[in-house]
């Protein structure tokens, strides 16, 4: 049996609510498991300590009797101090493409001409004399 260490989708439309489960891979998403280890609530704000509730030593046990847990759960127990925090590859699909970068570096250019030239003359122009 290959056991995983995952999440089972709970709660209603647009309001989700997770419980941390150790489940047979093949079984289906929200299916039937072995054993409940935790909830994860991710409308909760980050710091709030009912955001991840886990069993550490129920969790111990299933990784020790070969359980996988999946990308998000083994964030959990990482954060936890479970397990140790693996190198993940860091992609940068997000990074802008050469020319975007290109056209980036021009309008700046042109903003920081603009700007050094709205600056210079009005420094350079003397002070207007009052006539008395």
């Amino acid at each position: 049996m290959a056991m995983k260490i995952r999440l089972s989708r709970g709660g209603s439309k647009k309001r989700p609510h997770y419980s941390i489960v150790a489940a047979d891979s093949r079984y289906a998403r929200d299916g039937r498991f072995a054993e409940k280890l935790g909830t994860y609530n991710p409308l909760l704000p980050k710091d709030s300590e009912d955001r991840v509730k886990m069993d550490v030593e129920r969790v111990q046990y299933w990784l020790g009797h070969g359980a996988q847990p999946t990308d998000r759960v083994s964030r959990f127990l990482e954060a936890a101090g479970v397990i140790e925090k693996k190198e993940r590859a860091n992609m940068q699909k997000a990074k802008p493409g050469k020319k975007a970068e290109e056209r980036a570096k021009e309008r700046a250019d042109k903003a920081a001409a603009a700007s050094a030239a709205a600056n210079a003359p009005a420094a350079e122009t003397p002070a207007e004399e009052t006539a008395e």
